[in-house]
């Protein structure tokens, strides 16, 4: 009961904040449409609405990382955490009072970039519904990125860590603009270390209905997704013991 009123208040903070709500769900909109605009007139095979879809999704859920540092970080800057303090709220607690407004805000973003998709011509089956369910480890991957940014950096800092850093890692490290093996070396083995790329590559098994080769690459995502949720929770717990959350 307790996460599920600091998960409601926090779905209000969310809701009030229309304009990196709009910013978040139509960027990648804007990206989707103009490389499908690309494709129309230099049609390049990573760029075919099928491949291109589950990249910018991925891409997108980056939005999400800025949303939910900032979030956190302003509240730990504020009286109000202070308050929260006093509550028997525990670090998980607070976490998961983030994550699960964060999280279905997130699918939403998902949703929203294969509908955009289906209108520019990615043929609708089931295996539309399947990748967005495969994505959904990626989306709890960015979300606790922002938890465990938010929770030591200040809004200020978390706006270049997860609006700058962590945007153009997953955007170039993920494999959805090019081909990381036509870098190769040591470029190829950080992308293949990192979660994003495997996020792509079980988004298009999915979609093309390859399902043999979907959890290779997903269980590098769900891994991810459980250590840096237990990191994330890990951290704030020191920061409300050690420095009262400032």
């Amino acid at each position: 009961m307790k996460t599920r009123a600091f998960a409601s208040r926090n779905f209000k903070e969310m809701v009030r904040d229309k304009l990196n709500l709009a910013f978040g769900l139509g960027f990648p909109l804007v990206l989707l449409l103009l490389l499908s605009m690309i494709q129309a007139n230099i049609p390049v095979p990573i760029f075919e609405i099928d491949r291109l879809s589950p990249g910018v999704a991925v891409f997108g859920l980056s939005f999400i990382s800025l949303f939910s540092g900032m979030l956190i970080a302003k509240d730990r800057s504020s009286s109000f955490m202070l308050r929260l303090f006093t509550t028997p709220l525990s670090a998980s607690d607070f976490i998961f009072g983030y994550t699960i407004p964060l999280l279905p805000l997130a699918v939403i973003q998902i949703a929203v970039c294969f509908l955009a998709a289906l209108a520019l011509g990615l043929h609708l089956s089931v295996n539309v519904l399947l990748t967005i369910a495969v994505l959904i480890p990626a989306a709890v991957v960015f979300i606790a990125i922002g938890l465990l940014c938010g929770s030591i950096f200040n809004d200020k800092q978390v706006g270049g860590v997860c609006g700058a850093l962590l945007t153009n890692l997953s955007a170039w490290l993920s494999g959805t603009w090019f081909d990381v093996k036509l870098v190769g070396g040591a470029f190829e083995d950080v992308a293949n270390a990192l979660p994003f790329i495997h996020a792509v590559n079980a988004g298009r098994a999915a979609l093309a209905g390859n399902y043999a080769s979907i959890f290779p690459d997903l269980w590098w995502v769900i891994a991810y997704a459980a250590v840096l949720t237990g990191l994330s929770i890990t951290v704030f717990m020191r920061k409300m013991n050690g420095d009262g959350g400032n």
